[in-house]
């Protein structure tokens, strides 16, 4: 080969090469994304402040967490020592929260690819990494990786205290999860009490009505004397429980409280306590969206996004799923993309835990007040309806409907203690009693009682023994066949109507429940009263009804 071509090759090599170091040493030292946003930053500052800013990588280290977080080389205002730059959301001071960042990093609350220094890398929306960071609208949601919040009202509760709380004028002087506390025409008042946004975690002043009325009373501002007016004792029970659940996370407690109040837990266990038809949620919100089939998602392929369609339509998004459409506004299903995505893994120390949690996960502490009306909406409402009115899903049975009054009449609370206790066994109702993660004693009470409360019937005594039927079965086995069977099983296993054949049924019934709900029938229903005809079948006599029950009681010997 010539001579004088090599060193061409040589020397157009060597130039090319040197062009390349260049480029690219000068995309490193000067076109990188997060030096171009410092010298941003740099500009916005004064004078005295721009003179001492220098532009460099900047990361927050805590080798106790493992956490080694880069992202205050963007967003430089929440840098330790740093003022920020007032309406600049990239430049601006990290929002006022209970925790130091730079004590604990960004990727702890908000996830991310902390190391990574641009912004798509950063903020995880690359292929393959497996802990995105969190919608900004959720970023609350990041609470739950650390905390676990107990004792959650139910949802009206917590929407009733709300209320109150702004009709009562309130926010006139406190400021509450960024509200409130604004001037009033003319410069009066404004902001004179302290935040409320956290008063949750550290109590509720019992005292808190007395001192104001007190103040009220003593003080010569117009504004007190306008602004405070009397409550009841209900409205400040009220007012002081939905304060109690301010704890520095708008948003998240009341996207807690919707989950509970929605039945969730009686087919998903979170943190143990809950039922087994679902899979467990306890982790869900660290779900990596690359093992998701997004196919009948829309765009952005997110884990958010998925959970919320997945609520509009379970078995397109997840074919074969066994969870119903349960119909949910969208205001519900964005409650509930929240509360999800806030069930994150907690990788942190245990000496690093919250007391909240340490009290659900060690303690057995709950997640959900012990009022009856709050169990039945956290485990029984998504089966039995808010109301007790019966839930019908498509290709599944029905649900009884527990808040009828013709079934109240006749049951006992001894048998709805049974029956929530033992469950039906082969349906879908668990034995919430016996099985792990379920209801203890004095909450199986409280939910008994409140289904005594919430259908408003009391139970009808009988002075008849338990069992009195004494009719011929043979002839109920066929009185059976032909009106009962289409609905219940030829062997009372259960088709359209309940399985009559069910252990903890035939235990806990009396005699006089089985005679009378046939008799009778149930409003509302498919169960129509026996004891009048109608178009397809005729009128059964008492008799006759008494040999059905004498039939189904042969079960109990020979299920």
């Amino acid at each position: 080969m010539n001579p004088r071509a090599n060193k061409l090759l040589l020397l157009s090599s060597s130039l090319l090469t040197c062009a390349l170091l260049t480029t690219a040493a000068y995309q490193e030292n000067v076109q990188q994304e997060w030096r171009r946003l410092q010298r941003q930053y740099r500009k916005a500052l004064p004078a005295d402040a721009a003179g001492a800013f220098k532009v460099q990588l900047r990361q927050i280290v805590v080798p106790a967490l493992g956490v080694t977080d880069r992202c205050v080389s963007c967003h430089v205002g929440m840098a330790s020592g740093e003022s920020g730059v007032e309406g600049n959301r990239v430049f601006a001071r990290h929002p006022r929260v209970p925790h130091d960042p730079t004590e604990y990093g960004c990727t702890i609350c908000h996830g991310g690819q902390g190391r990574a220094t641009e912004k798509a890398a950063a903020h995880g929306d690359v292929h393959f990494w497996p802990e995105p960071m969190l919608p900004r609208r959720f970023a609350y949601a990041g609470c739950g990786t650390c905390h676990t919040h107990v004792a959650v009202p139910r949802a009206v509760h917590l929407a009733g205290g709300r209320l109150l709380i702004e009709r009562a004028d309130c926010l006139a002087c406190h400021r509450l999860d960024g509200r409130g506390g604004t001037l009033r025409p003319g410069g009066a008042g404004g902001m004179e009490g302290p935040d409320l946004s956290r008063l949750g975690a550290t109590g509720v002043p019992p005292s808190w009505y007395g001192q104001h009325v007190a103040r009220r009373d003593s003080t010569g501002s117009t504004a007190w004397r306008v602004s405070f007016a009397d409550l009841t004792a209900a409205d400040r029970e009220a007012i002081t429980e939905y304060l109690g659940s301010r704890v520095g996370a708008p948003g998240l407690v009341e996207a807690k409280a919707a989950f509970n109040s929605l039945g969730c837990r009686g087919c998903h266990k979170v943190h143990g306590v809950g039922g087994d038809d679902g899979p467990d949620l306890s982790r869900i919100g660290s779900a990596d969206p690359g093992q998701r089939n997004f196919s009948q998602v829309p765009e952005p392929h997110t884990l958010a996004n998925w959970f919320a369609e997945h609520f509009r339509a379970p078995a397109r998004v997840v074919p074969g799923s066994a969870m119903p459409e349960l119909g949910l506004a969208e205001s519900q299903i964005d409650s509930l993309t929240f509360y999800l995505l806030s069930l994150r893994e907690s990788r942190i120390p245990e000496a690093y835990w919250p007391m909240d949690r340490i009290r659900a996960l060690r303690f057995g502490a709950r997640e959900f007040t012990a009022d009856g009306a709050t169990l039945y909406g956290t485990f029984c409402a998504a089966c039995h309806g808010t109301r007790g009115q019966g839930m019908r899903y498509p290709g599944a049975p029905a649900f009884p409907a527990i808040g009828s009054a013709d079934f109240l009449a006749l049951a006992d609370d001894a048998f709805l203690r049974a029956t929530v206790m033992h469950g039906r066994k082969g349906r879908r109702m668990p034995p919430w009693g016996e099985s792990t993660g379920g209801l203890r004693p004095a909450e199986i009470d409280s939910v008994v009682a409140y289904l005594r409360h919430m259908g408003g019937t009391p139970y009808e005594p009988d002075s008849r023994p338990r069992r009195w039927v004494s009719a011929d079965p043979g002839p109920g086995r066929d009185l059976y066949a032909a009106n009962c069977q289409r609905c219940h099983g030829a062997k009372g296993e259960g088709s359209e109507g309940p399985a009559l054949a069910e252990p903890t049924l035939l235990k806990s019934a009396t005699d006089t429940y089985l005679v009378e709900t046939v008799r009778r029938g149930r409003r509302g229903t498919s169960m129509e009263g026996f004891s009048t005809s109608s178009s397809v079948r005729r009128a059964l006599n008492l008799s006759e009804i008494e040999s059905i029950v004498a039939f189904m009681r042969t079960w109990e010997a020979h299920p």
